[in-house]
């Protein structure tokens, strides 16, 4: 259930505009995602070729694609995979990190120097060069982006829960509890990661658009989830190729990304000042 401080953080991400802003687009895209079946007017991956590269008209809104399938029903679809690589490699990563952040944070000396360097090593790396190459390694698929995402970008929570961690564990009731005894397991989990979800939230929900924007930019290159599949960069990839003869091929799922991550960072950006104490 829901304590008094939870409907308190919501009252005032009611009231900050931006957050506001980006909660709604978040839940317009969340619903055409959950309810693509319902709302795609046409099969995406159903060709007409008799109508192929088709400007907007009153049966295919959007127009259609090389091969004459729906474009509107393709960004609508491409919406499920997009934001499914976004979410989750986000999820992924901050378990990884938030882990490997406390234990580094807690414990301290050779387990934190082993820690960090390793989190140095990885954060020293061209993340998107990377990403490629490991994508072209072991090959494209949804499965093998969410993993190669979530192994390259977990360092960013690790530091943060890192420093947190080495400032909480000196606030007296964390001395309380090694007084009567707590083990290690409870002071990390019961005690200090509850009293530093908020930066962890924010970081996630940054990363969530920046994960998105990873995955287009993959699919762009031909790495990413192969077509059929419908995903906003596989549209953007093949939209690029006829954007002089159907702009809206490349304009729509280019729309959508840029939306996407516009709202993760307005609700960043909102969930940030919310747990400033100056807000």
């Amino acid at each position: 259930m829901m304590g008094y401080s939870d409907f308190k953080v919501l009252r005032a991400l009611a009231r900050h505009k931006i957050a506001l802003a980006g909660i709604i687009i978040l839940l317009c895209l969340l619903t055409m995602s959950v309810f693509a079946p319902f709302l795609a007017p046409h099969d995406p991956n159903e060709q007409d070729l008799y109508h192929v590269l088709e400007g907007p008209s009153r049966q295919h809104l959007l127009g259609t694609d090389d091969v004459g399938r729906d474009l509107l029903s393709r960004v609508i679809y491409g919406s499920r995979v997009t934001l499914l690589i976004g979410g989750l490699s986000a999820l992924f990563a901050a378990v990884i990190g938030v882990l490997l952040g406390l234990v580094a944070g807690y414990k301290g000396g050779i387990t934190d120097m082993i820690i960090m360097r390793l989190t140095d090593t990885v954060m020293s790396m061209p993340q998107l060069i990377l990403v490629l190459v490991a994508v072209a390694a072991i090959g494209p698929g949804m499965k093998n982006l969410i993993i190669v995402i979530s192994a390259l970008t977990w360092p960013g929570y690790a530091r943060i829960v890192r420093g947190e961690s080495m400032r909480v564990r000196e606030l007296p009731y964390i001395e309380a509890a090694h007084a009567v005894g707590a083990s290690g397991f409870r002071i990390m989990f019961r005690h200090i990661l509850p009293n530093i979800m908020a930066p962890i939230i924010v970081t996630a929900s940054i990363s969530v658009g920046a994960n998105i924007m990873m995955e287009s930019t993959v699919s762009f290159l031909g790495l990413g989830v192969q077509p059929p599949t419908p995903t906003w960069g596989n549209e953007l990839k093949i939209g690029y190729s006829y954007l002089e003869v159907v702009p809206l091929f490349s304009i729509a799922p280019g729309m959508m990304v840029t939306l996407a991550v516009l709202a993760f960072n307005f609700i960043g950006d909102g969930i940030r000042d919310i747990f400033d104490p100056r807000f």
